[in-house]
C-alpha cells in the first residue's frame, strides 16, 4: 500500500497563554509563565492556593446557545479550537466544514465539573438533577458536538487515553489520511477540569507541586532538583490535517507535515512511569517516519514535573537516540504552560511545530538547579535558534502505561 503524505493546513487554539498561536509561541520563546496560584473552596485540607493553569474563554457567537446548554467546558473549549482551526485551514465555508472529513478528538475525563455538580445534588439529597447530565459528562462530547456544529459527517473518533489522549487522536488521523481512509481529519485534544473535586484528587494522589518559594509562576520545574510535582492546566487545540493531492488540490500552504507515529505500552503500573515502554514508542515513530535518530533535532520531552518521571524520560531518550541524545535539545514546555491532560499532547505538538516554522526551540523555564543526573540539554531557562530545524519529536506519555511519539517535519 502506498503511503500518503499528511500535512498540517489548520491551527485552532485555546491556551492558558491565549488563543494565538503564534502569539502564545513567542510567549513561551520568551519563557513566560501562564500558572497562577488559585484558592481551592471547600477543602480545608488544602493549605494556601494551587498553582493551576487556566485560560479564559470567550466563545462569542461560535457556538449557537441552543447547543451549549448541553455542552461542558472541555466541548466549549474544543469548539473554539476547532473554528479557528477550519477558519485558518480555509475550509469553513459559510460557517460548515467539509462534510466528509473526519473528527478525531483526545479527552482524558469530559465534563468534570457536570460530574462533580451532578454528586454535589446527589448528596444534598436534592432532586433537580439537570437533565442535561449524562450528555454533559460524555467523554465523546466534545468529538459530537463539533461534528453537529460544523455539519461533518465523517468517522467522529473520541481518544480517552489519559494524558495520551490527544497525540493518540492526532496518530491514528495521520494513519487513517496517510493509509488512503480519508483526505481531511480535525484532530486534536481538550481537558477542563480545574473544577474543585478534580484537583483535591489530583491534590490526594500526591503528584501536584507545591508553590515554590519564588511564587506560583515557578512552581512548574521539569528536570529541576527542586520539582515538586505537575500543575495542572485546561485548554483545547485542534489540527486540520490533509492529504497532499487534498493541499495540492486547494493550493494552499502547510503549516507542518507530520511523518512519524509511534505508540508503546510500559504494562508497569497505573500511575508510575517506566521507559521501556517510552523507548518502544519513540523508536516506533522513527521507524514509521523512515528516520535515523540522528535526523531529530528537538524534542518536547513529556516531562511533567514530578521527582521519578521527568528522569524515566531523560533514561528513555538516551536509550532511544544513545549518543546522539547528548547533541540534540529537550526541553518541556509544561513549565510555562502546566499539564493539559488530555489536551498536552496536541498543545505540544502545535508548540513543536511552530518550533520547526521558527527556528525556534523553547526553554524548560525555571530549571535553575538541575537534576543531579541531568547529563543532557535540557534547554535551561532561555530559547534559542536553531535555524536548521527540520524534524522534532514530541513525547506524551500517560497514566495507564501508554507512550506516544510524534514526529514533525519543517515544510
Amino acid at each position: 500500500m502506498s503511503r500518503r503524505r499528511v500535512f498540517i493546513t489548520g491551527l485552532g487554539m485555546v491556551s492558558p497563554h491565549g488563543t494565538d498561536p503564534d502569539a502564545v509561541f513567542e510567549r513561551i520563546y520568551a519563557g513566560e509563565s501562564a500558572i497562577r496560584g488559585v484558592d481551592i473552596p471547600d477543602m480545608p485540607w488544602i493549605k494556601g492556593p494551587i498553582p493551576l493553569a487556566p485560560v479564559d474563554l470567550e466563545a462569542g457567537d461560535i457556538i449557537p446557545r441552543g447547543q451549549r446548554i448541553f455542552m461542558a467546558r472541555a466541548a466549549e473549549l474544543a469548539m473554539v479550537a476547532a473554528h479557528e482551526a477550519l477558519s485558518t485551514a480555509g475550509l469553513l465555508v459559510d460557517d460548515k466544514g467539509p462534510e466528509s472529513a473526519g473528527v478525531y478528538v483526545g479527552c482524558g475525563l469530559g465534563g468534570a465539573e457536570a460530574l462533580q455538580n451532578a454528586y454535589r445534588t446527589h448528596y444534598q439529597n436534592q432532586r433537580r438533577f439537570k437533565p442535561t447530565t449524562v450528555p454533559l459528562i460524555m467523554a465523546n462530547g466534545p468529538t459530537s458536538h463539533i461534528s453537529m456544529r460544523f455539519g461533518i459527517r465523517g468517522p467522529t473518533m473520541s481518544y480517552s487515553i489519559a494524558c495520551a489522549s490527544s497525540a493518540i487522536s492526532m496518530g491514528e488521523a495521520f494513519r487513517a489520511i496517510r493509509d488512503g481512509y480519508l483526505d481531511t481529519i480535525l484532530a486534536g485534544g481538550t481537558e477542563a477540569m480545574l473544577n474543585t473535586g478534580t484537583v483535591g484528587a489530583w491534590h490526594l494522589l500526591r503528584v501536584l507541586a507545591t508553590e515554590h518559594e519564588d511564587g506560583p509562576e515557578v512552581s512548574s520545574r521539569p528536570f529541576d532538583e527542586q520539582r515538586t510535582g505537575l500543575v495542572l492546566g485546561e485548554g483545547a487545540v485542534m489540527f486540520v490535517l490533509e492529504s497532499e493531492e487534498q493541499v495540492e488540490k486547494r493550493g494552499v500552504t502547510p503549516l507542518g507535515e507530520i511523518v512519524g507515529y509511534g505508540m508503546g505500552s510500559d504494562a508497569y503500573n497505573l500511575t508510575e512511569p517506566h521507559k521501556d515502554g517510552q523507548v518502544q514508542a519513540i523508536t516506533k515513530s522513527l521507524s514509521d517516519a523512515g528516520l535515523d535518530r540522528e535526523a531529530i533535532q528537538y524534542v518536547n520531552a513529556h516531562a511533567t514535573s514530578t521527582p521519578s518521571g521527568d528522569m524515566v524520560e531523560i533514561a528513555a531518550i538516551k536509550e532511544a537516540f544513545g549518543d546522539h541524545a547528548y547533541r540534540m535539545p529537550v526541553s518541556s514546555t509544561k513549565s510555562m504552560h502546566g499539564h493539559l491532560v488530555g489536551a498536552a499532547g496536541a498543545m505540544e505538538a502545535a508548540i513543536t511545530c511552530l518550533a520547526l516554522a521558527k527556528g525556534k526551540v523553547p526553554p524548560t523555564a525555571n530549571l535553575t538547579h538541575p537534576d543531579p543526573a541531568l547529563d543532557i540539554d535540557c534547554v535551561p531557562c532561555v530559547g534559542r535558534e536553531v535555524p536548521d530545524l527540520e524534524y522534532a519529536l514530541s513525547n506524551s506519555f500517560a497514566f495507564g502505561g501508554t507512550d506516544a511519539a510524534l514526529i514533525f517535519r519543517r515544510v
